[in-house]
């Protein structure tokens, strides 16, 4: 059936929503007929791909639209066309098959499809005898969708997608395009308003900001060696494991000679070797997705599946975590489900509506961060985000996600006056869409891959977020102890002559210890904003809040729960931390720095040597109180203890007075040896101890407990 004229000038003019009806080749009663759309040139003959030569095509509009009859059966095809004095080839991507099939249309549709990574977004491949990419986008409110980047001069005429009608997902192949392109979609809405140009969201790479383009990139060729590491972790219940994590911003840990960020390649060479030097299991990464606006440090992504170019090709991440795993060293990102910046560029009214969103803002608009909230009650949306999760794992091999502002999306009133927010059905505060889509994410990330864990940060008392979803739990594997965090660093920056009148923000949090698996956190949010660094915030002159924070340290090394420290504070940092610069390693040089420096270290090689200070972190049957209510003088005691394993007290002392003397009580008469001192002199204390040992009798030892400090004892053999 010949088109309209209506029809044609629609398709020159980019408003035709169905290119395929009108371009590539055709097979009708007289014959095989092709009809392509190549402006600029003057006159085109066909071949086929293997070179021989099809037929002459008419130009029958002078904004280059050909057509004719070509020999042999319907195929895909190229035209030599010549114009302007010129002569160039072009491959027809009219004249290919769709890429997607049946079987993916069928898994989308039920939103079981657990590899949309490999299906959207723009992808390298071969495809009917031809190189090219494969470019699709879920925009199923568009009239008209049309890839444009730099291998088509961005023009949106030239290369209108297919849609698939069942899913609302638009495709097309392009042969000739290769990897490192820039390309976005031109997206037209329903009521025929085009749209900002829109990065893709299943872009595996971008331009590096402020530029917002998406980046075509060849498939990931690592050669990946750490089959040891992730063999390991897949068969360890990793609540038994010794886990101390290392917080890090890619981007200030340290710059180059220039002041820019470290590629991949240098951060490995200068991170790897510190963090095993200083005896961290783990690495985690404030987000490392592609994300606009530098201080955001990452929680305001436009590119969830991409790396971002801040730091180099994504094969050079690739390489930063196969090295870590390498060495022994797990790498854990930060992982923001929660929200998206409303950019033009990103996920904001993507087809012309609230498509990843929610339309009503008491649903769909953050307040705190100015940001929109993912509609997770839908199924193409709840897919995104858990492919997304699974994508990290499977592509990069990472070992854990910490789920970002997981309280945010728990609850529809968060952060939000009693009229701004709607309830839910059964008229509660509850977010169950939310709720769903963390049990759908944690469910398929532990089904798929055996050894990763996620850990959520969630400030609140919801029930269950680390209880396995079959126990109608979120299915976290740990959950952030924010109490710990707040608690203890307010009893340590009273002066500690009030500190017996707040002996409960020690005590307390061994109450609720063991109702989740948890984390000790002391993050980034504690060190930004006007609230200065950990040393700053400890009571004292100089030399007492060097010995507050080791002896603190120790506490938290020695308390039931694994280990989070964000970089710069294992050296004692004295600025507050800023994204624009590195951190003040020229500190390492003080005695003092280097003194706490080295006391982080040791805390890592005590803790992970010793399974009665790690393999009981999540069960009350791994701690028990030695002295809970001297509060006269502000002591804290307990006992850190696993099958098989030998028992360790852990004694902190947080006044400035020497205790000499103090009656302990020990369970095991016999001698304990004091495996750490936060007061020794190589720390910077005044040097305060026990020789070494003390010895326990009929259930008590006497023992030295130096100024500001934590000790620990282990019992002998």
């Amino acid at each position: 059936m010949k088109p309209t004229r209506a029809a044609l000038d629609a398709l020159l003019e980019g408003r035709h929503d169905d290119p395929f009806a009108l371009l590539g080749v055709f097979e009708g009663p007289k014959g095989t007929f092709a009809r392509a759309l190549m402006p600029g040139a003057e006159k085109a003959t066909a071949f086929g791909l293997e070179g021989k030569e099809l037929g002459e095509l008419e130009r029958i509009d002078p904004r280059g639209l050909f057509e004719g009859a070509i020999k042999g059966v319907r195929q895909p095809v190229k035209y030599r066309l010549r114009g302007f004095g010129a002569e160039w080839w072009v491959t027809d991507p009219y004249s290919f098959g769709p890429v997607l099939g049946p079987v993916d249309d069928l898994l989308i549709t039920q939103g079981t499809h657990f590899r949309l990574y490999d299906k959207l977004g723009a992808h390298v491949i071969r495809h009917e005898g031809a190189d090219g990419v494969h470019f699709a986008v879920w925009a199923p409110n568009a009239s008209r969708v049309a890839v444009v980047g730099d291998f088509n001069g961005w023009d949106a005429r030239l290369h209108p997608m297919r849609r698939r009608l069942d899913i609302g997902v638009w495709e097309i192949f392009i042969p000739g395009v290769g990897a490192d392109c820039a390309y976005k979609y031109a997206i037209t809405g329903a009521d025929g308003t085009l749209q900002p140009l829109k990065a893709d969201p299943f872009a595996l790479a971008s331009e590096l900001r402020p530029a917002t383009a998406s980046r075509t990139t060849a498939p990931l060729a690592h050669q990946w060696g750490d089959a040891a590491h992730r063999e390991f972790w897949a068969s360890h219940d990793v609540r038994r494991q010794p886990i101390s994590i290392y917080e890090v911003h890619a981007g200030s840990w340290q710059r180059d000679e220039q002041g820019w960020f470290l590629p991949w390649d240098a951060l490995a060479d200068r991170l790897i070797p510190y963090v095993v030097e200083m005896g961290f299991t783990h690495i985690e990464f404030l987000p490392i997705s592609e994300h606009p606006y530098d201080p955001s440090w990452g929680y305001q992504t436009t590119g969830l599946y991409a790396p971002s170019a801040r730091f180099g090709d994504i094969a050079g991440f690739a390489r930063f975590i196969d090295g870590a795993h390498r060495a022994g060293i797990g790498v854990l990102l930060d992982w923001v489900p929660a929200h998206f910046p409303t950019d033009a560029h990103g996920l904001t009214r993507f087809d012309g509506t609230a498509l990843y969103e929610h339309e009503d803002p008491r649903l769909g608009f953050h307040p705190d961060w100015n940001t929109a909230i993912y509609n997770f009650g839908r199924r193409e949306v709840e897919a995104f985000l858990v492919n997304n999760a699974l994508f990290w794992a499977e592509r990069y091999h990472i070992d854990g996600l910490r789920v970002d502002a997981v309280a945010s999306m728990l609850y529809r009133d968060y952060s939000r006056p009693a009229d701004q927010w709607i309830p839910n059905d059964q008229g509660g505060r509850e977010n169950w869409e939310a709720v769903r889509f963390l049990q759908a994410m944690n469910k398929a990330v532990y089904r798929e891959h055996p050894g990763i864990f996620t850990v959520a940060e969630e400030s609140t008392s919801w029930p269950g977020v680390t209880k396995p979803v079959h126990e109608q739990g979120l299915g976290f594997g740990f959950k952030w102890n924010m109490g710990f965090m707040h608690d203890t660093l307010r009893y340590m920056a009273r002066e500690p002559v009030h500190r017996r009148y707040h002996h409960e923000d020690i005590t307390f949090g061994l109450t609720y210890a063991f109702s989740e698996n948890f984390v000790l956190p002391l993050s980034h949010d504690e060190v930004v904003h006007g609230k200065g660094a950990l040393l700053t915030k400890m009571a004292g002159d100089d030399w007492q809040k060097f010995a507050n924070l080791r002896a603190y340290y120790g506490m938290m090394w020695g308390y039931p729960g694994k280990k989070l420290l964000f970089m710069g504070q294992e050296f004692a940092q004295r600025r507050e931390w800023s994204e624009e610069r590195a951190l003040d390693w020229d500190l390492c040089a003080s005695p003092l720095h280097a003194g706490v420096r080295r006391l982080v270290q040791d805390l890592n090689h005590v803790y992970r040597a010793r399974p009665a200070l790690h393999a009981r972190d999540c069960e009350a049957d791994g701690f028990s109180w030695l002295v809970v209510d001297d509060a006269e003088r502000s002591v804290f005691a307990w006992l850190r203890q696993a099958p098989g394993a030998a028992p360790v007290a852990v004694i902190a002392n947080m006044t400035p007075v020497p205790q000499p003397g103090y009656r302990l009580p020990l369970p095991h008469d016999g001698e304990w040896r004091e495996i750490l001192n936060s007061d020794a002199a190589i720390y910077g204390g005044s040097d305060m101890g026990n020789l070494g040992t003390v010895v326990a009798s009929a259930g008590v030892a006497t023992v030295t407990l130096p100024p500001l400090s934590t000790i620990m004892l282990e019992l002998l053999a």
